[in-house]
Parts: C-alpha cells; sequence; structure tokens
C-alpha cells in the first residue's frame, strides 16, 4: 500500500480523469489541488512514477499523466477499506491462536440450565468444553462491534445456590467448521474467545494449540 500523502495524490488524479484518459497537469496546478508546495508535489509524482502507480509523459510546460493498473489497484483497496467503515457488516473477521483453557468451560457447558438453552436455541448440546482461541491485542477492537449486536441470548439461571450469567451466542465458522462463540455478558473484552460445536473441535480441525486459526463470525 502506497503512504497516505500519495495516495491522496492518485485520489486526485483520478477526479480529474486520470484512470481513463491521460491528464495535461503541471506540478503547479496539482500543488494547488492538493494545496501544498509545488517542490512537495513534484516529488510526490516522482515517488508514484518510481513506485508503477502512474506514467508520465513530459512535455514543455505541463506533463500528461495517467494512473496505472498498479495505481487503480491502490484506490480499490483504499475504496473496500471504507465500504468496511461505512457499511453494515454481516461478518467479522479474526485471526487468532489455539490455546488451551483453565477447565472452567467444561464446567460451565455441563451446567444443565445452558445446556437446555443451547439446546433449544442453538440446536445442539455442546461437546463438553470450550475450543479457545487467543487474539491479537488489536483485534479486541472488534469486539466492540461484535457487543453491539445481540446474537442469540442465552438467559442467566440459578443454580447450586449461585446465579450463572447471561450469554451472548453467535453462529461462526472455524477454518469453515460450524462453531458458536460464546460471549459471557459479564465479562471483560478479553483476549481469548470462546466456542462450543456438538463435535470435538480439536479433533476435527486437527489442531493444537499455538497452531493458527482462522474465524468468520455471522451477526
Amino acid at each position: 500500500m502506497v503512504k497516505p500523502s500519495l495516495l491522496q495524490v492518485l485520489k486526485e488524479l483520478a477526479l480529474l480523469g486520470g484512470i481513463e484518459n491521460k491528464i495535461e497537469i503541471s506540478s503547479m496546478e496539482l500543488a494547488r489541488q492538493i494545496q501544498t508546495s509545488q517542490q512537495t508535489a513534484s516529488r510526490q509524482l516522482l515517488e508514484l512514477d518510481a513506485q508503477g502507480c502512474i506514467i508520465r509523459e513530459m512535455g514543455i510546460k505541463k506533463q500528461r499523466i495517467q494512473i496505472t493498473e498498479r495505481g487503480v489497484d491502490q484506490l480499490k483497496q483504499e475504496y473496500a477499506a471504507y465500504q468496511q467503515i461505512f457499511a453494515l457488516p454481516d461478518t467479522i473477521h479474526f485471526t487468532g491462536s489455539v490455546v488451551s483453557g483453565m477447565g472452567e468451560g467444561r464446567y460451565y457447558t455441563e451446567q444443565r440450565g445452558y445446556a437446555d438453552q443451547f439446546k433449544e436455541k442453538l440446536g445442539f448440546v455442546p461437546y463438553p468444553g470450550t475450543f479457545n482461541v487467543e487474539i491479537e491485542q488489536v483485534e479486541k477492537n472488534k469486539l466492540k462491534i461484535l457487543r453491539s449486536y445481540k446474537g442469540i441470548m442465552i438467559e442467566q439461571f440459578t443454580a447450586k445456590h449461585r446465579t450463572f450469567g447471561g450469554v451472548q451466542c453467535f453462529h461462526a465458522a472455524i477454518e469453515h467448521q460450524p462453531v458458536v462463540l460464546v460471549l459471557p455478558l459479564r465479562s471483560h473484552y478479553s483476549k481469548i474467545l470462546e466456542f462450543i460445536s456438538p463435535e470435538h473441535l480439536r479433533k476435527s480441525l486437527d489442531v493444537d494449540d499455538g497452531d493458527a486459526v482462522a474465524i468468520v463470525i455471522q451477526l
């Protein structure tokens, strides 16, 4: 990906018609368009040329510039990023590494109050325990988006003189294997994502601690 300052120049050239045609423009005219100095505009054009994002034909006072296929690809990447920002997503993607839990997942999934609701609302009784994936710190930001969706709610209940908290559930896939993400309502934004499935996921996915996996959450 080109630097943001160069991307801005590409955008301006595209708005002037530089994708379909060769446009005539001087470095001074470009400098006025992007509100910078002539020296900076000239340097940026040289960088874009060197990176194969534009082709230039030099004239006496002006130059003819057209955006190359590589330059168009850079603009398309920027466009795709803005689509993700402003369009309502229907999936969220995570990557992470398989980790072992502390054994608490088995205790919770075997509670009748959870198991009955999983069967009713998800259509299956989970294999005992949870499949845990640790995500990168930066990917925790995606959890804020995820938390804004209601998902499938597993209600809190009381048993054995204690209250078990509610859980948000989202259908998902790990390496194309159907799973369900469970997010305890009381938890903070942990880096550990917990998944349940009727299958023994470590065996069906053939993974061990430290193995990288790709996750797609359905919203």
